[in-house]
């Protein structure tokens, strides 16, 4: 039988769909309203780095753009409605999703065990009675409560003090949760004082959540390859996805498609049987500004097989060498990655600083663009608490 054919366009519709960038970003951006989004995506990755938003703020804010990062907080600390653990990255999860990270608690602590002896200091496993018994008689702490006699690292960011390193480790094994934020610092206590009873008894089989896993992350790309399957929450295996894909598609829970790609090149991937029927609306014509680590941008070859945009953040290449600035902000406009865009906010100053703008081939920037960019900018800079956008010089780099 011939394999049905999605093209480029309704590829692109059903991916942004799924990701929750189909409709204007509109909604309360707090409360249920706010968990109903990070539900829908599954995870909201979370990183420290704010030149002009964390990323996670600048995720749930380019989908609803009365989000304000106390919002996330509360849904975190106050309802319990979410969780922080690991997907591909730090990330915070729906608390429904608690009982399948059992698997991943299994994982990652045989993971660290293994890893983590070479690449740590030597010691953490040691530490790690004395640190639950910290917590266990004092109450939650952070990082800087624990090893407090030991030496800390001059080595750089990952050259943590063994009880730091046996914090992550409880952490990461799911014998401690984290409570709540301090600034960007986790505070982090005994599991059992954090998730609720209901989520915390929940003891699905291996296999369960394998399935699991990967029929959620079907579901929230639209389609995908086995591998990609099987990225998506980095817990289940490329091998485990590649059975489940089989399995899958001989009881008719998937069908096989052949996904075309901005370069009219095909790539063959799964999808559920209604696929070809499926007619998002199209992606609203406004510009929004994208966080690096967008759900829909991660996957950096999907990025640029699906939307014709090759983008790295350029961190490791000299100043002199780079080509855009270190850290660039993706600039969607519909179903297009139109551009990309270095900017900062001057928090003291509360300014928006914009040092360029760089289109991409074949994008114009008219009067009417241009508009709908600066629009945009204005946006953000109310989002990120400032009250003016300057623009240096030559910004536009057309």
């Amino acid at each position: 039988m011939s394999v049905p054919v999605l093209p480029n366009s309704q590829a692109r519709r059903i991916f942004l769909d799924r990701h929750g960038l189909s409709q204007p970003p509109s909604g309360a951006g707090k409360g249920r309203d706010l968990q109903q989004v990070i539900e829908n995506l599954g995870f909201v990755q979370l990183d420290s780095v704010n030149t002009f938003a964390r990323a996670h703020d600048l995720i749930l804010w380019s989908r609803c753009q009365q989000y304000r990062p106390k919002a996330l907080d509360q849904l975190l600390s106050r309802d319990r409605v979410l969780f922080e653990h690991w997907t591909h990255d730090a990330a915070t999860i729906p608390m429904s999703q608690f009982k399948h990270w059992r698997l991943r608690f299994d994982r990652d602590a045989a993971w660290c065990e293994t890893k983590w002896s070479a690449w740590r200091r030597d010691g953490f496993m040691e530490k790690i009675d004395d640190v639950l018994r910290h917590i266990s008689d004092n109450g939650c702490c952070g990082s800087r409560d624990v090893g407090t006699e030991e030496k800390k690292g001059s080595g750089g960011w990952w050259d943590w003090h063994p009880s730091k390193t046996a914090l992550e480790y409880l952490w990461r094994s799911g014998q401690l949760s984290v409570t709540r934020r301090d600034g960007f610092r986790k505070i982090y206590d005994l599991t059992e004082r954090v998730i609720p009873a209901e989520h915390l008894n929940a003891r699905p089989h291996p296999d369960e959540s394998i399935d699991w896993l990967c029929n959620a992350a079907l579901d929230r790309l639209g389609f995908g390859t086995s591998g990609e399957i099987a990225a998506f929450w980095d817990t289940a295996t490329p091998a485990e996805a590649k059975v489940w894909c089989a399995d899958a598609l001989a009881d008719g829970r998937v069908i096989e498609v052949d996904v075309i790609g901005v370069d009219g090149k095909a790539r063959r991937s799964f999808a559920r049987p209604n696929i070809m029927d499926e007619t998002p609306p199209e992606p609203p014509n406004r510009v929004r500004i994208m966080s690096p680590f967008d759900p829909a941008l991660r996957d950096r070859n999907r990025a640029e097989r699906l939307f014709g945009f090759n983008y790295r953040i350029e961190i490791f290449v000299p100043a002199a060498k780079r080509k855009y600035g270190y850290y660039v902000f993706p600039v969607m406009e519909g179903d297009r990655l139109i551009g990309r865009i270095d900017m900062k906010a001057d928090k003291p100053a509360k300014r928006l600083d914009v040092t360029a703008f760089w289109p991409e081939s074949r994008v114009g920037m008219g009067q009417g663009r241009v508009t709908r960019l600066k629009s945009e900018l204005d946006r953000a800079a109310r989002f990120a608490g400032c009250d003016a956008v300057t623009f240096a010089d030559g910004w536009l780099r057309t």
